[in-house]
């Protein structure tokens, strides 16, 4: 039902599947934002420190191989960030689509 109208939602009403989705991704966003912000920032401060760290241990031949561990620790954080915002807004969609989906069935 991609295209059905949605006309049991009063704020909603007259709207496509996708118009329904996107705009409560529009207002889940605005929402979550300041608390994956908070995230963000808290993963990029690590980053930064764990390659400090690591930076500063490859100057001591006894703490290479912790700096090389520290770099691949910073690496997966890389990966993780995009990953975990790529989850969270896949499940978003999936949740106000069945939603959407409900309220046309409750029609």
């Amino acid at each position: 039902m991609p295209n059905t109208k949605c006309c049991n939602d009063t704020n909603h009403s007259s709207q496509t599947r996708d118009e329904y989705v996107t705009g409560k991704m529009q207002q889940h966003t605005s929402f979550y934002k300041k608390i994956y912000q908070l995230l963000y920032t808290l993963n990029d401060f690590l980053l930064g420190l764990w390659f400090l760290i690591g930076s500063i241990f490859f100057y001591f031949e006894p703490l290479k191989t912790w700096g090389v561990t520290l770099f691949v620790i910073a690496s997966l954080q890389f990966v993780l960030k995009p990953t975990i915002r790529l989850i969270h807004e896949i499940d978003a969609k999936r949740y106000y689509g069945q939603k959407y989906d409900e309220e046309i069935r409750n029609t």
